[in-house]
C-alpha cells in the first residue's frame, strides 16, 4: 500500500483530528510494544513465582538505560523526515532513511556484544539482591541479543512517524505481540526455561517487527522507499539525525539514570517491593507510553511546519497537545488507580506486594499528565530545532533532584510513599523550567523568521 494513503496530513486540516489520528495508531502501537514485557512479567510471576519475578523487574530501569540511548537518537530520524518533508527534499529523505537505520543496526550489535559481558557488572551496580542475581544476568543478556532487532525496527518506525504514517507500525507490533505472548507461554509452561524463555520470546518477536517493518519500507515506491544496497552513513543526515538525536539520548539515559537510582532505592526495601514496584511500574509504562505519544506528534508537526514555512502553526501544535495530553493523562491515571488491585492481581497473588503496588500507582499515576506535558514541550522545543533546553532541564531537574532525594532526603525515613513522591515533585519542576525555555526560544526563532518585531 502506498504511503500517501497511510500518511496523515501534518500541515493542513483540522490540527486536533490530525493529531489524534496520528496519535491514536501510535498510542496503541506503544502500549503493544510494552505488552512484551508485560507478558515476560506476568507470565514469570504466575508460572514461576515472586523470586524470577524479581529477577526480571530488576532488568527494567536497566534495560531502557541501555537500549534508550539509541532509541532516543531515532529522534533525530523522526525530525529529520518530517522537516525534509515539510521542505519536498526526496533526496535528503532517502539519505536519512538510510543513514538511520544502519545507525540503528550498529548500535544494536554494540549493545548485545557488550551487554552480554557487562550484564554482571552492571547489575551489581544497580544493586540486584544475590537471591535473583543469576536468572537476572540471565534475563539481560537474551535480551541484549535481541537489541540489533529492536532498534532496526524503531528507526524504521520513526521514519514512518516522520512521514505522518502511525498505522502501520501498530500492524507490525500486533503481529510481532501475538508471536510474543505465544512463545511465552511455550517457552515458560511447555518447556520451564522460566526467565530465559521470557527473554527469548521476546528477542525472537522484535525480530518479527524489525523483519516486517524492512520489508514495507523496501516495497514503499514513494518517498521511504528501502534499499539494502543504499545503506551507508551520510555525513549531513548523520549530522542532522545526531543534532537531535544526541541530545535526546542523552536526555534518554539521565531520566534512565534517574530510574536505575530510584531502583537501587526500591531494592534496598526488599524482594516483596522489588515484585511490588516491577508490578506497578509495568503498568505505569502503559501510561507513559499514552502520554509520549504526544511529544512524538509535537516533535513531527512542528519539524514538518519549520520545514514548510509555517511556523506560526507551532503555538495551535503545542496548545492542542497540551490540551489532549492532559485530557488523556487524568484519564488514564483515574482508571489505573481505581483498576489497580486488579491490574496488580495479574502479576503477583502475595497480599503484601499487591498492598505496597496499590500506594505506588496512587502516587505515580494520578499526576502523571504532568509529565505528559513536559514531553510536550520537549517535542516541540525539539522540533523548533532546540534539543539543548531540554536535556538540561532533564539533567538538572529529573536525574539530579532524583539523586539529592534517593540520597539525602529518602533515608531519613524510609518509606514507599516517601521515595515514590520524588516523581511527581520532579515532574513540575522539570514543567516550569521547560515552559520558561519554550517560550524563549519561540520568541527567538519567531524573531529571527520575521514574525516578531525586533
Amino acid at each position: 500500500m502506498a504511503l500517501k494513503h497511510q500518511k496523515v496530513d501534518m500541515l493542513g486540516g483540522s490540527l486536533p483530528r490530525n493529531l489524534l489520528r496520528f496519535v491514536l495508531p501510535l498510542m496503541l502501537a506503544g502500549m503493544l510494544q510494552q505488552a512484551f514485557n508485560t507478558a515476560d512479567v506476568i507470565v514469570v510471576g504466575k508460572c514461576v513465582g515472586d523470586n524470577a519475578l524479581a529477577a526480571v523487574s530488576s532488568n527494567g530501569a536497566l534495560i531502557g538505560l541501555l537500549v534508550n540511548v539509541f532509541v532516543c537518537l531515532s529522534i533525530g530520524l523522526n525530525a529529520d523526515v518530517a522537516n525534509a518533508i515539510g521542505r519536498g527534499d526526496r533526496q535528503r529523505v532517502e539519505e536519512s532513511l538510510h543513514t538511520g537505520l544502519l545507525l540503528g543496526l550498529l548500535g544494536g550489535i554494540f549493545l548485545a556484544v557488550a551487554g552480554w559481558f557487562a550484564a554482571p557488572v552492571l547489575l551489581r551496580w544497580t544493586g540486584t539482591p544475590d537471591s535473583v542475581f543469576d536468572q537476572a544476568v540471565l534475563y539481560l543478556r537474551i535480551y541484549l541479543l535481541g537489541a540489533p532487532a529492536a532498534l532496526v525496527y524503531n528507526f524504521g518506525a520513526a521514519a514512518l512517524r516522520g512521514s505522518g504514517d502511525t498505522r502501520r507500525p501498530l500492524n507490525f507490533l500486533t503481529i510481532s505481540g501475538v508471536v510474543n505472548v505465544v512463545l511465552n507461554l511455550f517457552f515458560v509452561v511447555a518447556l520451564r526455561w522460566d526467565v530465559a524463555g521470557v527473554a527469548a520470546a521476546t528477542s525472537i518477536s522484535q525480530l518479527i517487527s524489525a523483519l516486517l517493518v524492512l520489508r514495507c519500507l523496501s516495497q514503499e515506491g514513494d518517498l521511504l522507499h528501502f534499499d539494502f544496497h543504499g545503506l551507508r552513513i551520510v555525513p549531513t543526515s548523520l549530522g542532522r539525525i545526531c543534532a537531535v538525536g544526541i541530545p535526546a539520548a542523552c536526555q534518554g539515559v539521565v531520566v534512565s539514570l534517574s530510574n536505575t537510582i530510584i531502583q537501587s532505592s526500591v531494592n534496598s526495601l526488599g524482594e516483596t517491593f522489588m515484585a511490588a514496584s516491577g508490578a506497578a511500574s509495568n503498568i505505569e509504562n502503559f501510561v507513559w507510553i499514552a502520554m509520549n505519544t504526544f511529544h512524538q506528534a509535537a516533535i513531527t508537526f512542528v519539524s514538518a511546519a519549520r520545514g514548510a514555512g509555517q511556523l506560526r502553526r507551532t503555538d495551535k501544535i503545542v496548545g492542542w497537545n497540551l490540551l489532549l495530553v492532559t485530557g488523556f493523562g487524568l484519564s488514564l491515571g483515574a482508571l489505573t488507580t481505581l483498576f489497580g488491585p486488579w491490574l496488580l492481581s495479574l502479576f503477583t497473588d502475595t497480599p503484601a506486594a499487591l498492598e505496597l503496588g496499590l500506594v505506588r500507582l496512587a502516587i505515580v499515576c494520578l499526576p502523571y499528565f504532568l509529565y505528559g506535558m513536559t514531553d510536550v514541550l520537549t517535542g516541540a522545543l525539539r522540533g523548533l530545532g532546540s534539543a539543548i533546553a531540554p536535556m538540561l532541564v532533564s539533567i538538572l531537574g529529573m536525574c539530579g533532584l532524583r539523586f539529592v532525594w534517593c540520597t539525602a532526603i529518602f533515608p531519613l525515613h524510609r518509606t514507599v510513599p516517601m521515595l515514590m513522591i520524588c516523581y511527581p515533585i520532579t515532574w513540575v519542576i522539570a514543567l516550569t523550567a521547560l515552559l520558561i525555555c519554550f517560550f524563549l526560544v519561540r520568541h527567538r526563532v519567531y524573531r529571527r523568521e520575521g514574525i516578531l518585531s525586533a
